[in-house]
C-alpha cells in the first residue's frame, strides 16, 4: 500500500508572491493564484493570461473555495519549526530544569537527560515569565529613578546658574571696592605729589625773585662805581673807602639745597608694596570661611560667609528676601548647622567666634563623615560647647550634654584645634579662662562646626589683623 504523503507549504504557496494563498482564484487553464496577484499581473502585462503557462483565461476567474479553505486550515495547523526538537523532530512539550532548555518526550528518555528534572513547558514558561516580569519591573523602577535623577540634575543646573549669577554680582562688588580703593590711593598720591610740586616750585620762584632783586641792586652798584671811576682823583680818593664798601658783596650766594627737589624714591620706591601694605587696613581675613553648601536651608549666611544666624519668618529683611533657594544635597545638614569650608588633617588651628547676645548657639568641630541628615539639634558626631540662654554645656560623641560652670557669659569664644595632639580647646579670650577641653585621636579631616537657633544676633567669625613679615631671600 502506498504511503500517505503529508502536505507541505509548497502545496499552498502562490506561484506569483510565493506566500500562502490569499483569496486564490481558479484560472481557465487549471492553475491557481492569489486574486490580487493575478489582477496585478494582468495590469502589468496588459493581457489576461496565466502567470505560469501563459494561456488566456476568463475575465473574472472564480474563487477556488477548496484551495482557500485548505490554505486557511494549513495556516491554523502549520507547525512553527522553533517548537520542534532539533534532534527528534517531535514537539517540545517538556522543560529540563537541570539544562535550562526545552525537550521532547524522546529527549526525556535519552541518556543525555538521565536523572534530570522535567516540568511542562507551560509551567516553565509561566515561572520564567514571572522572573522576566520582575526584571522588567526592576528596569521600570530604574527608569523612574533615572527620571527623578534627570529632574534633580535639571534643578541643579538651574541652581548653579542662580549661584553663578549671585556670585558674579558679589565678585564684581568686591573688585569694585578694590578698584575704588586703588583709585582713591592713586588720587591721594597724585594730590600729595602735586602739593609738594607746588610748594617746592613756589620756594624756588621766591629764590629766583630774590636773585633778580640782587642782580638789580648789584647792577646799580656797578653803575655808581663806574661813575666814581670817572671822577677827579681827589674826589675819587675821598670816596674810595665808601665805594669799596659798596662793592663788597656780603649776602650768601643762593644755592639749591638737597630738599629743594622731589624725593622720587619716596613716591616710586616699592610703590606696589606700599599700596598693598596699606590695603591691610581695608582687607579683612578670617581664618574660617563658612561653606553655604552645607548650611541648613533655614540659616542665613552673610555675603562674605563669615556670620550665620537663624531666619525669622515673621521679620524677614530685604537680604533674607533675596536669598537663593537651596537644594537638599548630600553635604547639607538637616539640623541648623553649617561647616567651615576647609577641613584640617594636621597642625594647630585657631579661630574666634563672636556670640554676642545670641540666645541659642553651639560651636565646635566635627569629622568629614558626620551624619548630616540627622534631625538632632546638634550632630551626634561632633565635639562642642553650647548655650541655651540659661546654661552652658559641652557635648561629644562619647558624652551626653555636660553642664559647664558659667560665671560670666562669654562674648567671644576661641576654638583651638590641635590635630597633632588630638585636643580641642574652648577659651574665653577676654579672661583667658578655659571653658572646656576635649581629647580625641582624629583619623580623618576635621571641620569647624556652627549651630545657631537665634534670628536676632548672628555668630560672627572674627577677622585676624594681618601684618607683613619681611625676610631675606636665600
Amino acid at each position: 500500500m502506498a504511503s500517505k504523503r503529508s502536505f507541505s507549504e509548497e502545496d499552498f504557496t502562490c506561484p506569483v508572491c510565493y506566500d500562502v494563498f490569499k483569496e486564490p482564484v481558479l484560472l481557465s487553464c487549471g492553475h491557481s493564484a492569489c486574486s490580487t496577484c493575478v489582477h496585478l499581473y494582468w495590469d502589468t502585462k496588459g493581457c489576461r493570461e496565466c502567470p505560469l503557462c501563459r494561456k488566456r483565461s476568463a475575465t473574472n476567474p472564480p474563487i477556488n473555495l477548496a484551495l482557500k479553505n485548505l490554505s486557511r486550515t494549513f495556516l491554523e495547523f502549520r507547525v512553527d519549526p522553533e517548537t520542534l526538537c532539533d534532534i527528534h523532530g517531535e514537539k517540545l512539550k517538556l522543560f529540563c530544569v537541570n539544562d535550562g532548555q526545552a525537550a521532547c518526550l524522546m529527549c526525556k528518555d535519552s541518556s543525555k537527560h538521565l536523572q534530570h528534572h522535567f516540568i511542562p513547558v507551560d509551567e516553565a514558561a509561566s515561572e520564567l515569565k514571572d522572573i522576566l516580569k520582575s526584571a522588567v519591573n526592576t528596569l521600570k523602577m530604574k527608569i523612574k529613578s533615572f527620571h527623578d535623577d534627570q529632574v534633580n540634575f535639571h534643578r541643579n543646573v538651574h541652581h548653579i546658574q542662580q549661584q553663578a549669577s549671585c556670585m558674579k554680582k558679589q565678585i564684581k562688588e568686591e573688585f569694585r571696592k578694590l578698584k575704588q580703593f586703588l583709585r582713591d590711593e592713586n588720587a591721594a598720591m597724585l594730590a600729595k605729589l602735586e602739593v609738594e610740586v607746588q610748594q617746592k616750585t613756589e620756594s624756588l620762584e621766591k629764590n629766583i625773585e630774590k636773585i633778580k632783586q640782587e642782580i638789580l641792586a648789584l647792577s646799580g652798584t656797578i653803575g655808581d662805581v663806574k661813575v666814581e671811576l670817572q671822577s677827579e682823583d681827589i674826589k675819587f680818593l675821598k670816596n674810595f673807602e665808601k665805594n669799596l664798601e659798596k662793592v663788597q658783596y656780603k649776602d650768601s650766594e643762593p644755592n639749591i639745597s638737597s630738599g629743594e627737589v622731589i624725593n622720587v624714591a619716596k613716591y616710586l620706591g616699592n610703590l606696589q608694596f606700599q599700596v598693598w601694605n596699606k590695603m591691610q587696613s581695608f582687607i579683612k581675613y578670617t581664618p574660617v570661611v563658612l561653606d553655604p553648601n552645607t548650611a541648613h536651608s533655614q540659616l542665613i549666611l552673610s555675603l562674605d560667609l563669615t556670620s550665620v544666624r537663624d531666619s525669622d519668618d515673621d521679620h524677614e529683611d530685604q537680604t533674607d528676601m533675596t536669598r537663593l533657594p537651596v537644594l537638599d544635597t548630600p553635604e547639607r545638614f538637616r539640623s541648623l548647622c553649617v561647616l567651615g569650608s576647609v577641613g584640617f588633617s594636621s597642625g594647630l588651628h585657631c579661630w574666634d567666634v563672636e556670640v554676642g547676645s545670641s540666645t541659642f548657639w553651639m560651636l565646635g568641630v566635627t569629622t568629614e563623615s558626620v551624619q548630616r541628615k540627622e534631625s538632632n539639634v546638634f550632630p551626634s558626631g561632633a565635639w562642642g560647647i553650647g548655650y541655651d540662654d540659661q546654661k552652658l554645656c559641652a557635648r561629644s560623641p562619647s558624652e551626653a550634654y555636660t553642664p559647664l560652670p558659667l560665671t560670666t557669659k562669654p562674648q567671644i569664644v576661641r576654638i583651638r584645634l590641635d590635630m597633632d595632639s588630638g585636643e580641642v580647646w574652648f577659651l574665653d579670650p577676654a579672661s583667658n579662662a578655659v571653658i572646656h577641653m576635649f581629647s580625641h585621636h582624629f583619623t580623618e579631616k576635621v571641620f569647624p562646626l556652627f549651630h545657631s537657633m537665634c534670628s536676632l544676633s548672628p555668630l560672627k567669625i572674627m577677622p585676624l589683623q594681618p601684618f607683613v613679615v619681611l625676610r631675606k631671600l636665600p
